[in-house]
């Protein structure tokens, strides 16, 4: 068994300059938490694989391909490989 706290996992180096640590990484699937503090946000980008997110508090603007959506906690947002989201 592998137990990991979130405050224990270090700030991994990102493009988008924010904070983002690797909860979970393997070959097959990967867990991101990103911590984003108002005004901060992602730059678009392509990811090769199915991402998704989840807002745990606050609100913001998700962007996945052409569409744009307010979101607020609890809300899950699913952005399809190879396709522009931020």
């Amino acid at each position: 068994m592998i137990i990991k706290k979130l405050s224990e996992v270090g700030i991994m180096d990102n493009a988008h300059d924010v904070d983002a640590r690797n909860l979970y990484k393997k070959e097959t699937a990967m867990i991101t938490i990103i911590t984003l503090k108002p005004g901060q946000s992602l730059k678009r980008h392509i990811t090769p694989v199915d991402v998704a997110f989840y807002v745990l508090e606050g609100m913001g603007i998700i962007e996945v391909g052409d569409e744009k959506i307010e979101v607020t906690k609890d809300t899950l947002i699913e952005s399809p490989k190879d396709i522009v989201h931020c």
